[in-house]
């Protein structure tokens, strides 16, 4: 499962990085960073599906 986040509406409020820390940090301006772009393990999948429903701007998504 191949994680995308959508830089252009991030807000930085960094609810990904408590959800899924091995997938999303925050820059030191405030941006996120995408760690990892591929989660491959049930736990995995199941840490960024968890980052997706708390970030209030919507930016984080899945593709196939």
């Amino acid at each position: 499962m191949k994680v995308v986040v959508d830089l252009g509406i991030c807000q930085g409020y960094g609810n990904c990085v408590t959800a899924a820390p091995d997938f999303f940090d925050l820059d030191d301006s405030g941006q996120v960073l995408l760690l990892r772009a591929t989660a491959e393990t049930a736990e995995e999948q199941a840490a960024v599906q968890g980052a997706i429903p708390v970030c209030p701007m919507n930016a984080i998504r899945i593709e196939d």
